[in-house]
C-alpha cells in the first residue's frame, strides 16, 4: 500500500515550508529513514526522512515555493504496486488564486480505485485540508481545526467547509464589539505608488523574514514592554577574561594545538545574566493567561545574526555551566545557526535572552522580547568613560545594558532588582567562578 510523504510541522510557528532540494529522484528505490528532501523553515534547514521503504513516485512538492504544512508532496509505493496519477500540489501563495472549478481535484489523493495511501509523517497538530478548502475557510472566517474532514484519511474538502459555514460550528471567535479596530498597515500598492517606477528592485521575503516580521509585530502588540537601563564597570571582568584565556590548557586538534577555550565578553554576560536570574528567581518566569510559569533553571537565548535575519539558539541551564562550557557551546551553536543546521529544540523555548550589539560600537539600545520570555538583556559596547569615585574623576571601562521586561510578569521594581543583581555579578566577576 502506498504511503504519503507529507510536509511535516517541524516548528511550532510553522504553517508553511519550502522544499529547498529533493535529494532523491523520482522512481528511485528508498529505505525507511533515507533522507528524501530538505525543508527550509523560517529558522533552519531540516532533513526529512522517508516514512517507508519502496519506490518514490508522484513528487508533487516543488522546490522553492511555500507549501502548507500537512500537504502531500510525494508517495512511496511498494515494489510492483500500480501507480496512480497525483495532481500537483498548490503552493501556499497560489491558493488565493485557485479557481472554484478546481473542486474535483481538491483532495490531492490517488483515485479510490488505486491503493489508498496511509498517513505517515504528518504532525499530530497539522490540519489536513485541500488548498481550495483552506482558501474557502479563510474567506469565511472558519477555524479549520474545528471542521471534520470527509475526504480520504480525514482530509477536509470543499463540501466540509461549506457545511461548517452553514451550521456555524467552526466560526472563528469574533473580537468583542467594544474592541477598537486595529490600525491597518499600508498595502503593497500604497507603498509602491510612493516610488518612481524603475527606481527600485523587489526582493521577495523568504520564510525567515516573514516570520521575524510577524513575531515582532505580535510581541510589540501583545506584550507591555518596560525598559530599565544602567551602566556597569567592566575593567575587573576584562582583566579576569584575559587571565582565564591566558591560562587555558592546550588541546590537540587536526590543525595543531589550540586553547581549550577562548572566552568572550558575551560568554561572561550570558553567565552573569543566568546567575542574576538564579539570585532573583521571581524574575525567571514566563507569562500565561492562567498562571505564572516559574522556571527552575536559566535557559538563556543568545541572538545570532545570520544571512537574512537572526536566530536565538539557547544555552540550557546556563546558571549551572562553567564559563568555558558556555563559550564552547555558544561557538558551536552560532556556527551551526549560520549554516541553518540547528535542531528545533536548540532554538525554541528558553526563559530569557541576551542581545549584544557592542561589537558594532552601539552604546545602548532596547531589544524586543521574544515570547515566551519575560525578559531580554540588550548589551552595548564597553567604552572608556569618566566616572566619579570617592570624589575624584577617574577613567573606567563602562558598558550600558538595558533590560526589557514583560510588565505583566516582571514589574519595574522586580526588573530593577534583577538588573542590580546582574551589575553586582558583572562588576565582581569572580562570583562567576563559584
Amino acid at each position: 500500500m502506498a504511503v504519503e510523504v507529507i510536509l511535516p510541522k517541524v516548528d511550532m510557528d510553522m504553517t508553511t515550508g519550502r522544499i529547498s532540494s529533493w535529494l532523491v529522484e523520482e522512481g528511485a528505490t528508498v529505505k525507511k529513514g533515507d533522507v528524501l528532501f530538505e525543508i527550509e523553515t523560517d529558522k533552519a534547514a531540516m532533513e526529512i526522512d522517508s516514512p517507508a521503504a519502496g519506490i518514490l513516485r508522484n513528487i508533487t512538492g516543488k522546490e522553492g515555493i511555500d507549501i502548507p504544512v500537512g500537504e502531500v508532496v510525494a508517495w512511496v509505493y511498494e515494489e510492483g504496486e500500480a501507480v496512480a496519477d497525483a495532481p500537483a500540489a498548490a503552493p501556499a501563495e497560489a491558493v488565493a488564486e485557485e479557481p472554484a472549478k478546481a473542486e474535483a481535484p481538491a483532495s490531492a489523493e490517488p483515485p479510490a480505485s488505486a491503493a489508498t495511501p496511509v498517513a505517515a509523517v504528518a504532525s499530530a497538530s497539522a490540519v489536513r485540508a485541500s488548498p481550495l478548502a483552506r482558501r474557502l475557510a479563510k474567506e469565511a472566517g472558519l477555524d479549520l481545526s474545528a471542521i471534520s474532514g470527509s475526504g480520504p484519511k480525514g482530509r477536509i474538502v470543499k463540501a466540509d467547509v461549506e457545511a461548517a459555514g452553514k451550521d456555524g460550528s467552526a466560526k472563528a471567535a469574533a473580537a468583542p464589539a467594544s474592541a477598537p479596530a486595529a490600525a491597518q498597515a499600508m498595502s503593497d500598492d500604497q507603498v509602491m505608488k510612493l516610488f518612481e517606477e524603475g527606481s527600485y528592485e523587489l526582493i521577495p521575503h523568504d520564510s525567515m523574514r516573514k516570520t521575524i516580521a510577524r513575531r515582532l509585530v505580535e510581541a510589540k502588540s501583545t506584550i507591555p514592554h518596560f525598559y530599565l537601563t544602567l551602566d556597569c564597570e567592566i575593567d575587573a571582568l576584562l582583566a579576569l577574561r584575559k587571565q582565564l584565556n591566558e591560562a587555558a590548557p592546550k588541546v590537540k586538534t587536526e590543525d595543531g594545538e589550540k586553547p581549550a577555550y577562548k572566552l568572550s565578553v558575551n560568554d561572561m554576560v550570558i553567565k552573569a545574566h543566568a546567575k542574576a536570574l538564579a539570585m532573583v528567581p521571581e524574575a525567571n518566569v514566563s507569562w500565561t493567561e492562567s498562571a505564572m510559569v516559574k522556571h527552575r533553571h536559566a535557559d538563556v537565548g543568545v541572538a545570532v545574526s545570520i544571512p537574512g535575519g537572526l536566530i536565538t539558539p539557547i544555552i540550557r541551564r546556563a546558571d549551572e555551566k562553567t564559563l568555558s562550557a558556555i563559550s564552547n557551546e555558544m561557538k558551536d551553536l552560532a556556527t551551526r545557526a549560520r549554516s541553518r543546521k540547528l535542531k528545533t529544540e536548540e532554538f525554541q523555548g528558553g526563559n530569557t535572552a541576551v542581545s549584544n550589539l557592542g561589537m558594532f560600537g552601539i552604546k545602548d539600545f532596547a531589544a524586543v522580547i521574544n515570547p515566551p520570555h519575560a525578559t531580554i538583556l540588550a548589551v552595548g559596547a564597553g567604552e572608556s568613560r569618566a566616572v566619579v569615585k570617592d570624589g575624584e574623576v577617574k577613567v573606567a571601562t563602562v558598558m550600558s545594558v538595558t533590560l526589557s521586561t514583560d510588565h505583566r510578569a516582571v514589574d519595574g521594581a522586580l526588573g530593577a532588582e534583577l538588573l542590580a543583581a546582574f551589575k553586582k555579578v558583572i562588576e565582581n566577576p569572580m562570583a562567576m567562578l563559584v
